[in-house]
């Protein structure tokens, strides 16, 4: 069986990865890749790593290129794949529409106005097979059904399996949560801000998005409401570091009793001993991104801090496999009935 894809935004580092995690899948055929600005171009010159592709040139993104396809992915930038999806969903052309962008990960509108601009687009099933939800559906069985996913941001996934258990299972409190995050430049995107890019990071790290402004911090705490049926606050401040990929996001919250390291790290070792995608790391270790570069594994470690009464989580997450595409195929492998992990690899890069 093979299943037909196409990515609209493949120029892009999160189009061009999944493109990359396809290439080695034994069930999907990555068959047109589209762009904006590239259209035209070859692969290579844009790619020049997507070997597999070197024959084929950027198309237009257009529902003529995208029809047709199996699975349509679009790798867009925010506020690009909400009529471009409304239009595809109309069509019916494909089983299955991906949206890895941030178009339709928010349910309520009012904090889409809030963190993003532009028409609001209706909510696709969230694709993060690991969140636990207190009520209704697991997750897996709402992503199986799905006929439209979108894709969950990177440092939210990162943040929101870092908490959530702990959270659900009601040992830190709702109110106060913390996250800072050191994230690599790959995170912005290639067509990035002009002081988050180039000479401006090499050698220096740069602050951005404080103030409660980052766009991420709605859909954390959507997901944490699901994963605990609470409403929470979060404080959440991004660091660009000169790495090329990874977030590493150290977590906390106050908590609900004297609970120790070691109580801390049970609970989350519960909570994960099961998935594939998700490490513990042994207590007293923390993980490190170079430890989960090129995988779709997120490594969490633990601490306590008694001075201050937090927990805290730290969080390792290669931002374009396990943080975007790999996340993307994990869930396109449960809409297929195909194994979560098929065509993913789940050990790091050595440096």
């Amino acid at each position: 069986m093979t299943v037909r894809v196409a990515i609209a935004g493949a120029s892009g580092y999160a189009g061009g990865e999944l493109a990359r995690l396809l290439a080695q899948h034994p069930e999907f055929e990555v068959t047109t890749l589209c762009a904006h600005s590239a259209v035209g171009e070859s692969v290579a010159s844009v790619h020049p790593h997507l070997v597999d592709y070197a024959h084929l040139r950027f198309q237009e993104t257009s529902l003529e290129t995208l029809g047709g396809h199996d699975v349509v992915a679009l790798a867009l930038p925010h506020g690009h794949s909400g009529a471009l999806g409304a239009q595809l969903r109309e069509s019916g052309s494909q089983r299955l529409l991906v949206d890895l962008g941030a178009d339709h990960r928010l349910e309520d509108s009012r904090e889409w106005d809030t963190f993003y601009s532009g028409e609001f687009s209706e909510p696709f099933v969230y694709g993060m097979p690991e969140l636990a939800r207190a009520q209704g559906p697991s997750s897996r069985e709402l992503i199986s059904e799905a006929s439209a996913l979108a894709i969950p941001g990177c440092n939210a996934t990162a943040v929101t399996l870092a908490l959530a258990p702990l959270l659900a299972a009601g040992m830190i409190e709702p109110r106060d949560l913390g996250a800072q995050l050191a994230v690599g430049s790959s995170g912005a995107g290639r067509s990035t801000r002009s002081d988050l890019a180039g000479s401006e990071l090499f050698g220096s790290a740069h602050a951005y998005s404080l103030g409660g402004t980052h766009r991420h911090i709605p859909e954390i705490r959507q997901n944490l409401a699901h994963a605990s049926g609470q409403e929470t606050t979060l404080s959440l401040s991004a660091v660009m570091v000169p790495m090329s990929r990874g977030i590493l996001a150290t977590c906390s919250g106050i908590r609900t009793s004297e609970y120790s390291a070691s109580d801390i790290h049970q609970a989350l070792w519960e909570a994960y001993e099961s998935e594939a995608c998700v490490t513990v790391r042994p207590l007293g270790t923390l993980p490190k991104t170079g430890e989960v570069v090129g995988s779709n594994t997120l490594a969490l470690g633990v601490g306590v801090d008694e001075a201050t009464n937090r927990a805290f989580v730290v969080a390792a997450v290669d931002n374009l496999v396990k943080g975007t595409a790999g996340a993307c195929v994990q869930s396109m492998n449960l809409v297929w009935g195909f194994p979560e992990t098929l065509g993913l690899s789940l050990n790091g890069v050595a440096p």
